[in-house]
């Protein structure tokens, strides 16, 4: 640098001094800046977390189904969320580390109900990756198609939450796993609009109304595809597509009506990967491939219910990590594979409705000792003795019903073990009763051939809720520890035994039972009046005992009563209320006290307030205790002539039988209230009067008894009228005048109106007199028929004349007040002209005939719509 330059450098030397300190206020201004954006965007989304949690109330119930059963944690996230306060710290919400934006969202089971609206602030959250709703109750809410504003979500569940609609799927190009099974979702997808979703991991459709269409060409491709849920889609054909899908995990195809054979090549092509392969619930047809014994890694697999035929394949047994096997409902044959027994680690294993013929497998329970949970054989052809062989620690579920299995029952099988359920019926097993674990809840021998007493021992079990001892060969008499068991016992069923004694006065308050079943056995005494306290009892069946005394009357406080059968006991009394409630047996539906002593008039006041019994059918295919999968309730009735078991009871089975007692007095009008009544039975009492007409208000009746009575009168029109009448039986009383001719009434025989002296008519052969005289004034059939012609024709004649009226009419109204006066004139003359003709004498038309004729043939075309079992009408 030259001396001329050096006076440059101090000032080059402020020059840098002044712009660092001009430059270093600006930077710091601009950092605050940005910060200040930052932290104002933060505040934003923590409102408009906010606001949406507010848009919603907490409802406990919003998610009890899917997450106390399934995913078994449940609470309201949202209520810990609190104003003024950083929501990255909010239970379920997850920000990102340094822009603090929300990327994750979790508020699964929160408890959420309510309307989604496609205006929720959620929506103003665009940084969300992953957002998890399921488990809560959105009451049928659309899935708004502003989800697609989400382009960074990888991550979207939104399953058992109660949305509805069809599904909107935006750009969500990153998308990895989509959840929207159990939704009431209705839309008809077209699969191959997943493939551009080229990430796509997780894809779960199942348990909505949805019509999945699958190309037949199997174009599309899913090559990271690790778990696919199409269950309930109505697919109709086997996803070809799967076969490039190299990292499937799990696969549920169930609920389907795809058909034809399982494929082969399925088995091959899937490699070491598959653990899950759920088919079941569709019509396979033709044997189980022997392909799928190549899935190595398979856990579970469940080809139930469908139309498998040929035997279980023995190379099932090379699945050495095989869990759950379950090959019930279909149609296979043979006995079991031994190779099973390399299924060390087997849990649950389920044969049943099948037709397999084999002995009980021992030597799986010695295999599977340490980690069998569930073993069911029902419905089949097992056969032969059980041996002494102890149960499985971990075996839970023991169903061996409905076999052929003989023998005296091992006395130690429970031994050891801690099964709550267990299922014997319908089988030949014989000896003493074997005792349950104390850890039994369900506990179901029924129709075998079981001897002895009931051991004091059952009633050291507080969990049973199940208790069902029916049509075995038991003895001795009731336990009366059984009131150990008033908390958890719902149903107690020792019928068709030949228990004797009394009934032990064992019910508590706050009993949990509602079943008590204790017919046909030799039981005597009066009933227990702690029976009372049964506030929860639906069924009480004590018919064909030895039961004596007045009829128990305290029971018409029980307002949950159904179903109360007394018949064939030796009840001597009338039968009258207690007035301890102004509404006695509001849920009667089976009322049956036939075959006793019972006297005095017919109890109207009960009658009268039977509640259930006035509703009037209801058409869904329902049946009482349908909450319990083990237990089905059922009843003896007498109906039509004969006696019929329902296994079942549909909740519009109504009925009342006070047949065969000493009943006296007339038949209220009251009865006539009671629409929905399905069968009626008073035969073989005293009693008097008339049929009240009101008996044609029963619109639902099928079956009527009022034989072997003392009733007078005429059959009353209505009863011809009912549309649903298949039975009737009013022989034996003192009826008189013509039977109603119907088109129900022509198809009954002649015996069900017999030693009726006073009555006549078709299908009797007495004719009644006015039919003899209507002959005599008509000797000759071809003359009725001119006649009727002649009636017929003369009706024409008058119809057209009216309609000529009727224009001619509206015809002068339109010229009138619309057309000259010279075209009025003209048209006046020729309605005069027209009329001044001399009328003819027409007979008047029986209208009252025609519309009966008319209403009969839509009874009949409407009957053809119904198929009839015995009380049951879908």
């Amino acid at each position: 640098m030259t001396m001329n330059n050096i006076w440059l450098l101090p000032f080059l030397m402020i020059l840098r001094l002044s712009v660092i300190a001009v430059a270093a206020p600006s930077n710091s201004t601009s950092y605050h800046s940005h910060s200040s954006q930052h932290h104002s965007s933060h505040i934003s989304e923590c409102d408009a977390l906010l606001q949406f949690s507010n848009s919603f109330t907490i409802s406990r119930d919003a998610s009890a189904d899917y997450c106390d059963y399934v995913a078994n944690t449940s609470y309201p996230k949202t209520a810990s969320w609190k104003n003024n306060t950083d929501c990255c710290s909010w239970d379920g919400v997850m920000c990102h580390k340094s822009t603090n934006h929300v990327i994750a969202l979790d508020l699964s089971c929160s408890w959420l109900r309510g309307a989604f609206h496609s205006n929720s602030t959620l929506f103003s959250l665009p940084t969300i990756q992953k957002l998890n709703l399921a488990g809560n109750d959105f009451n049928g809410s659309e899935i708004s198609p502003r989800f697609g504003i989400f382009t960074g979500m990888t991550n979207l569940s939104l399953s058992y939450s109660e949305f509805s609609g069809p599904i909107p799927l935006g750009d969500l190009a990153h998308l990895t796993h989509l959840d929207l099974r159990y939704n009431n979702l209705s839309d008809t997808v077209y699969f191959e609009m997943f493939a551009r979703f080229e990430n796509l991991q997780f894809l779960n459709l199942g348990g909505n109304d949805l019509t999945v269409l699958l190309q037949s060409n199997g174009n599309c491709s899913f090559p990271r595809l690790k778990v696919l849920g199409l269950s309930r889609c109505n697919l109709t054909k086997f996803p070809y597509f799967l076969s490039s899908s190299d990292e499937l995990i799990e696969l549920d195809l169930s609920g389907n009506i795809i058909s034809g054979w399982i494929p082969e090549w399925f088995g091959r092509v899937r490699g070491n990967a598959l653990t899950h392969l759920d088919l079941s619930s569709n019509n396979f047809t033709g044997e189980i491939p022997s392909s799928i014994c190549q899935l190595s890694s398979l856990t579970y697999l469940y080809l139930s219910n469908n139309n498998l035929r040929g035997t279980i394949p023995r190379c099932l047994g090379n699945l050495s990590n095989l869990s759950g096997l379950h090959l019930g409902d279909n149609l296979l044959q043979g006995p079991l594979p031994r190779s099973l027994a390399n299924c060390t680690s087997l849990q649950y294993l389920i044969v049943s409705y099948n037709d397999i013929y084999d002995t009980f497998p021992h030597w799986l329970l010695n295999a599977t000792f340490h980690s069998l949970y569930t073993l069911g054989l029902q419905s089949n052809k097992f056969h032969g003795v059980i041996s002494e062989i102890p149960l499985s620690p971990h075996l839970s579920y023991l169903r061996l019903s409905n076999n052929q299995f003989s023998g005296p029952f091992p006395i130690n099988f429970y031994q050891n073990s801690s099964v709550d359920l267990v299922d014997l019926s319908n089988n030949n097993f014989e000896g003493p009763l074997p005792v349950p674990p104390p850890t039994i809840r369900y506990y179901l021998i029924p129709n075998n051939n079981f001897s002895g007493s009931i051991p004091s021992q059952i009633c050291h079990n507080p969990l049973l809720e199940v208790l069902d001892l029916s049509i075995n060969s038991l003895t001795g008499s009731i336990p009366h520890c059984l009131i150990n068991l008033n908390a958890s016992l719902s149903v107690l069923d020792l019928g068709t035994n030949e228990l004797f004694g009394q009934m032990p006065d064992i019910f508590v308050p706050m009993t949990s039972l509602r079943v008590i079943r204790m017919s046909q056995n030799r039981l005597g005494g009066k009933l227990p009046p702690s029976l009372a306290h049964c506030d929860k009892l639906e069924i009480l069946d004590l018919s064909e005992n030895k039961f004596y005394g007045s009829f128990p009357n305290w029971l018409e406080t029980l307002q949950n009563l159904k179903i109360l059968v007394l018949r064939s006991n030796q009840f001597h009394s009338l039968v009258e209320s207690s007035n301890r409630t102004n509404h006695p047996f509001p849920a009667l539906h089976i009322f049956d006290l036939s075959n006793n002593d019972f006297y005095g008039p017919l109890p109207f006041k009960y009658i009268a307030h039977l509640k259930a019994m006035k509703e009037d059918r209801s058409h869904r295919l329902q049946y009482m205790g349908q909450g319990n999968e083990y237990y089905h309730d059922s009843v003896v009735l007498f109906i039509k002539g004969s006696e019929l078991m329902f296994s079942r009871v549909l909740t519009f089975l109504k009925t009342i039988d006070l047949s065969s007692n000493s009943f006296d007095g007339e038949i209220s009008m009251e009865v006539g209230d009671l629409k929905g009544l399905q069968g009626l039975n008073f035969s073989h009492n005293n009693l008097i009067g008339n049929i009240p007409y009101s008996m044609g208000n029963l619109i639902n009746l099928e079956w009527l008894h009022l034989s072997s009575n003392k009733l007078k009168g005429e059959i009353p029109r209505g009863l011809a009228d009912l549309q649903f009448l298949s039975w009737l039986d009013l022989s034996d009383n003192q009826l008189v005048g013509p039977i109603p001719p119907s088109m129900q009434f022509d198809t009954f025989p002649s015996v069900i109106f017999g030693d009726n002296p006073g009555l006549c008519g078709h299908p009797l052969p007495k004719a009644c007199r006015e039919e003899n005289n209507a002959r005599k004034r008509n000797p000759s059939t071809g003359h009725e028929e001119e006649s009727s012609n002649s009636i017929e024709w003369r009706a024409v004649l008058m119809g057209y004349g009216c309609g000529l009226s009727f224009g001619i009419s509206a015809c002068y109204i339109m010229l009138e007040t619309m057309r000259p006066r010279w075209l009025v004139r003209m048209v006046e003359r020729e309605i005069a002209r027209r009329t001044s003709k001399p009328k003819k004498n027409f007979a008047p038309r029986n209208h009252g005939r025609s519309l009966d004729y008319t209403r009969r043939n839509r009874t009949e075309g409407k009957r053809g719509w119904f198929i009839y079992y015995p009380g049951l009408e879908l």
